[in-house]
């Protein structure tokens, strides 16, 4: 359908012009059309975003606020001297047990010498009292028949004072005899039990004197032990800062070791996200190093039990001066799977992006009973006790002569 227009003919216009009807339409329509599909969009996404939550999203807490934890044992020695020997460097694996610094050991030779001649002095010393007390019950013995005998001459000779057949001097000269005699027998018996006290109820390598001699050796051998450093764990070396030449007091960090089979995530949560974290609820974690490709996968272990500014050094002061509320963050130790890291070792202080699986109820906040055995533990220094030990029975036995340990000497 469509309309003419007469035109002004004071203008002098031609003919009338037909018009579309459809080009007379408002904007407005246009504009409408646009709203309502721009409307549509943000209901279904708003509808997709509900879908997601109820059926997915509320499931989970997510964080990328995490990063690689572990170990690090800081290597220090228990005695000084001058380093001659480094047998690690950064990023060399060790065992536990495996040298890593050796120092001058020469004053700890001639020290652990004068212990060895110390201990076999004290035990030729204690196997002299020994004998000194067996020669003593001899000797007591023999002045017992010597006084039984000088008894005798006094009584004998105090019947003939009387008659004359023996003077009164000879039987002042026997009782003499007599009196020496018990003096003899007594003294004896005292100097007996004098030596038989320094080692009554003990045996020889029980002795106080020996054991005195064999603490010194043990100490010294220590100390000759311990002028070689050892790693108390198994791990990768960090930190070196040792030189050759340098003199080191005890207890000077050498280098540090990290088991990187033993790392950890923390993640920082936000206080509003730990409603339904739980201990024991699996997490599943991506590293930046190996991105997306790579998955972790852990236990949550346990939840922080303050936030990160309550042990800072300097810890917030809310109560004085002007107040601005920010929402905290707590840390979460989530426990990775050993077998995953040897696969895909990490590195201390990477970031982590964590997803906790809330399916899972877990088993509470806290933990409900104590540890039984240690945490962590090192068998690496057992082994310089046990060659002390050793070193000493061998020693003990040397001097023992015919005498073997554990010998009264009786």
């Amino acid at each position: 359908m469509t309309t003419e227009i007469t035109p002004n003919t004071s203008t002098g216009a031609g003919a009338p012009l037909p018009v579309s009807q459809s080009s007379l339409k408002p904007p407005k329509s246009k504009r409408k059309r646009a709203l309502l599909i721009v409307l549509a969009v943000v209901v279904l996404a708003g509808i997709g975003w509900l879908a997601y939550y109820f059926m997915v999203g509320r499931w989970h807490e997510v964080t990328d606020d995490a990063y690689v934890q572990g170990n690090v044992v800081t290597v220090t020695p228990q005695t000084g001297g001058t380093v001659i020997d480094i047998h690690a460097e950064d990023g060399m694996r060790v065992e536990a047990g495996q040298t890593l610094v050796s120092f001058d050991a020469s004053d700890a030779e001639v020290a652990y010498a004068q212990a060895v001649a110390n201990l076999a002095g004290a035990v030729r010393q204690v196997r002299g009292i020994y004998r000194a007390v067996d020669a003593g019950q001899a000797d007591i013995a023999a002045r017992e028949v010597a006084l039984t005998q000088a008894q005798a001459d006094v009584n004998r000779r105090a019947g003939l004072v009387a008659s004359g057949a023996v003077s009164a001097e000879e039987l002042a000269h026997a009782k003499a005899q007599l009196a020496a005699a018990q003096a003899g027998l007594s003294g004896a018996r005292e100097q007996t039990s004098r030596n038989r006290v320094l080692i009554d109820n003990s045996e020889l390598k029980g002795n106080p004197q020996v054991m005195a001699a064999a603490a010194q050796l043990r100490a010294a051998l220590l100390n000759k032990q311990r002028n070689t450093i050892i790693a108390p764990i198994s791990g990768y070396i960090a930190k070196r800062n040792v030189q050759l030449g340098q003199r080191i007091a005890p207890g000077t960090p050498l280098m540090a070791i990290i088991p990187l089979d033993e790392v950890w995530v923390d993640a920082n949560f936000k206080e509003n996200q730990l409603r339904q974290l739980r201990l024991g609820q699996p997490v599943e974690l991506h590293s930046e190093l190996y991105g997306k490709d790579v998955t972790f996968h852990g236990t949550l272990e346990s939840l922080g039990m303050g936030t990160g500014s309550a042990f800072s050094i300097l810890p917030a002061q809310n109560a004085s001066g002007n107040w601005i509320k920010i929402v905290q963050r707590v840390p979460v130790r989530v426990a990775l799977d050993k077998k995953e890291l040897q696969e895909h070792p990490l590195r201390l202080g990477l970031s982590m992006s964590v997803d906790v699986n809330l399916h899972d109820a877990g088993h509470g906040l806290l933990p409900t009973a104590a540890a039984s055995t240690p945490m962590l533990t090192t068998t690496a220094y057992a082994k310089q006790l046990k060659d002390a030990d050793a070193v000493i029975d061998r020693i003990i036995s040397d001097n023992l002569g015919t005498r073997r340990a554990g010998t009264s000497g009786n």
